[in-house]
């Protein structure tokens, strides 16, 4: 005797049909592979129940993944049931198992491509970033997969509730494909004075050199000096929209140091091009550096110096720093202090302090980013700039890539920065291994007898 539609409906709902199933079970003469089919049947109905039974603990830990293991061993015991199934109560059943456990299985992707494609967004790497994002890719297919088979299944039982169920599938489906469609592949131009400063100089080298997409959080403390110094730069193409979730600027180390080693030295052209523009140092500009560093023209090297909340463990350590400003007199040099404050005990007659200039009207006006280039720029043309030592602060990077030899000082072997190595002209790692002050007393005495070529020609790798 047939069933009516909403009396199934009625029966999965509450996914208590099991002993209407065993009723099917008793039919005479029924073949081993009939036989089988209803148990599939039981099974998958079972299966079926337990996973709706843990939707209300999916937050805790290993819970999703179980849910999801059986909601997949439902589809695959449903549609094998399905295959073999004569009786139409049966057929029925099967059709209203399935359509749940579809309809689940899209919801159940639509969050797990959301949560992986936050993770993806942030990863450390570029590649890992981009591998991640594939992953969400199936994922949303999956989505939509189980989205389509939930509408089939609505369409051969034709009842509101089916179709209820399959809508809420579609959705999913649909919105599990506007996280794909929606990826933020801008990453941001910090313009607060909270943020890294010299993130925005690779940034910006990563769209001259790779075409990455810059947004900038509107309201920011400086943003109108950003979008000047972007603009300058000829990225006012790259600015889009401010939206959440960036990408993550871990992954600009990388785009550089594929540019570098495609084309060193083009890549260390455009970027000093855009950098520092056609205009020469403005006269204030270089007066203060003649008024703060003097006639010395004995050739020097910034010792950087950082102090800051942010990741503590690298800030510079003062015993290091005075052992780096014994190595750089004895080498010859003049050693500049750049960055954050240093005790006054450590900036003799000889040494030249220029911590904390950065503050300093000069580098905080409109054009305050070209200045602190231009800086560099002017140190090293005009007075015998050969080099820069110090922990790795993004502060750096601006220099160092448009070619001031560098030495960056670090416990281990730094994962993102280490990209840089052997692409970036003359930018070279030192760990704090036994031996290292001697590596950095080799270096020295190299930009010593090689100082940097000028008007766009990379210093000598070190």
């Amino acid at each position: 005797m047939a069933i009516r539609s909403q009396t199934i409906e009625n029966l999965s709902s509450n996914i208590q049909f099991l002993a209407m199933i065993r009723k099917v079970q008793q039919p005479p003469r029924l073949l081993d592979n009939e036989t089988d089919g209803v148990r599939l049947t039981e099974k998958a109905a079972t299966l079926l129940a337990e996973a709706k039974a843990l939707e209300g603990s999916l937050h805790l830990p290993g819970v999703r993944d179980d849910h999801r293991s059986r909601l997949e061993h439902v589809v695959q015991l449903a549609t094998r049931a399905l295959d073999s199934a004569v009786e139409n109560r049966e057929v029925a059943l099967l059709q209203w198992v399935l359509l749940r456990a579809q309809a689940a299985r899209a919801e159940d992707a639509r969050y797990g491509a959301g949560q992986l494609s936050r993770g993806s967004q942030r990863a450390p790497t570029w590649s890992d970033c981009e591998d991640g994002w594939q992953r969400v890719e199936k994922i949303v297919c999956n989505a939509e997969e189980a989205a389509l088979e939930a509408a089939r299944f609505a369409e051969l039982l034709n009842t509101a509730k089916a179709r209820a169920i399959a809508r809420r599938a579609e959705i999913a489906g649909n919105a599990a494909r506007k996280i794909v469609k929606e990826r933020n592949r801008a990453y941001t131009f910090h313009a607060d004075p909270g943020f890294s400063f010299g993130e925005g100089w690779y940034l910006a080298a990563a769209a001259l050199l790779a075409g990455v997409p810059i947004q900038i959080r509107p309201g920011a403390v400086q943003e109108l000096q950003a979008k000047q110094f972007l603009r300058a730069a000829g990225l006012a193409g790259s600015l889009r929209p401010y939206r959440s979730r960036p990408a993550s600027p871990k992954h600009l180390t990388h785009i550089i140091a594929e540019a570098f080693h495609a084309d060193a030295p083009g890549a260390q052209c455009t970027l000093r091009a855009a950098f520092l523009g056609d205009e020469s140092p403005s006269a204030s500009l270089r007066s203060w550096i003649d008024g703060n560093v003097g006639g010395n023209s004995e050739q020097k090297v910034l010792l950087w110096v950082r102090t800051g909340d942010h990741d503590a463990e690298r800030n510079t350590s003062f015993d290091e720093l005075r052992q780096l400003f014994e190595l750089v007199l004895h080498a010859g040099l003049t050693p500049i202090f750049f960055g954050d404050t240093v005790p006054a005990d450590l900036v003799p007659t000889r040494g030249v302090d220029l911590t904390l200039c950065w503050k300093e009207p000069l580098f905080q006006g409109p054009d305050m980013r070209r200045a602190q280039l231009q800086l560099f720029e002017e140190l090293t043309c005009r007075h015998n700039l050969v080099g820069q030592i110090g922990v790795t602060t993004a502060g750096m990077d601006g220099p160092a890539l448009m070619g001031l030899p560098t030495l960056y000082l670090t416990q281990e072997r730094n994962v993102r920065l280490g990209k840089w190595v052997g692409a970036v002209p003359g930018y070279q790692e030192v760990v704090r291994a036994p031996g290292y002050f001697e590596l950095i007393h080799a270096t020295l005495h190299q930009w010593k007898q090689h100082p940097p070529g000028f008007a766009g020609q990379p210093g000598e790798d070190v």
